[in-house]
């Protein structure tokens, strides 16, 4: 449910133009820089840094506990990306639907200002994608706010080098959240990406 300053799915910020963590860091998606940055799962000491990332971000805010809680819950289809120091610089959270186990959702994308420019956006949902495909997955689904032409590129690339297609239709509007917290434009289409292939294929 983002907005602008970032609607990308659910608060999504894309930056195509966050204690080190005790897992073993994963290597750098292919296609991008070699500039240090690590992907993995994020841990449980983790939550923190995905809260301060989507502050830095100017996301949509979920509580502290929630990014605790997604990082015990769903660790397995989220991702954390720290640069050479051990310095969280973006996250992906998402989970697989529940009433539709072929279908990841993702739910929000987080990338340190200072590091924007660098394809981290990108990198983090292939990473997601390839790891999803490698489960059985077979689609990727986020909202995005109609005006957000930038993420609705990125998911539009991200299908193309993925050998698929980007369906789009409407999902939630203004009456499905509360009128006191409703901005003026509330509004979500729905992206729908699959079948998917490894990136490539």
């Amino acid at each position: 449910m983002p907005h602008q300053q970032s609607h990308v799915p659910h608060g999504t910020r894309d930056d195509q133009t966050s204690a080190p963590s005790p897992a073993a860091p994963e290597p750098a998606v292919a296609g991008g820089a070699d500039d240090g940055v690590r992907l993995a799962a994020p841990v449980l000491g983790d939550g923190p840094d995905l809260w301060r990332l989507a502050r830095l971000a100017g996301l949509a805010l979920n509580s502290p506990y929630c990014y605790t809680l997604w990082t015990r819950d769903f660790s397995a289809t989220s991702v954390i990306a720290r640069d050479a120091d051990g310095q969280a610089r973006g996250y992906i959270i998402g989970y697989v639907r529940p009433d539709a186990p072929d279908t990841y959702f993702l739910w929000q994308v987080g990338v340190d200002p200072a590091f924007r420019g660098r394809r981290l956006a990108r990198r983090m949902i292939d990473h997601v994608g390839d790891r999803i495909t490698e489960r059985g997955l077979t689609h990727l689904e986020a909202t995005v706010t109609p005006d957000n032409a930038a993420s609705r590129a990125l998911f539009a690339s991200f299908a193309r080098a993925r050998g698929c297609e980007a369906a789009w239709s409407p999902l939630f509007r203004p009456e499905h959240f509360p009128a006191e917290a409703a901005e003026d434009d509330e509004y979500e289409d729905l992206v729908r990406i699959g079948p998917l292939g490894r990136a490539g294929s």
